[in-house]
């Protein structure tokens, strides 16, 4: 199984839910932001991937990596 980058998005009704990169459906959907990143980051951390948290815009407002970071980092 590859790692796949977990994003937090609002559903559009005023909840949050949690997708894998790619995915069509939600792996799971919580009344609020906070409770759908705690389990986002669950999930990122086990699979090592990154965390993409989206606001209510839809737009990127944060970004965490539990991955295989080069350190120092690039750039």
């Amino acid at each position: 199984m590859t790692p796949k980058n977990q994003h937090v998005v609002p559903d559009g009704n005023g909840r949050w839910n949690v997708k894998g990169a790619g995915n069509s459906k939600a792996t799971a959907n919580f009344n609020t932001q906070a409770e759908a990143i705690n389990r986002a980051t669950q999930i990122a951390q086990n699979q090592n991937s990154e965390l993409f948290i989206h606001g209510r815009n839809g737009q990127i407002r944060e970004r965490n990596s539990y991955g295989n970071d080069s350190f120092p980092p690039k750039g």
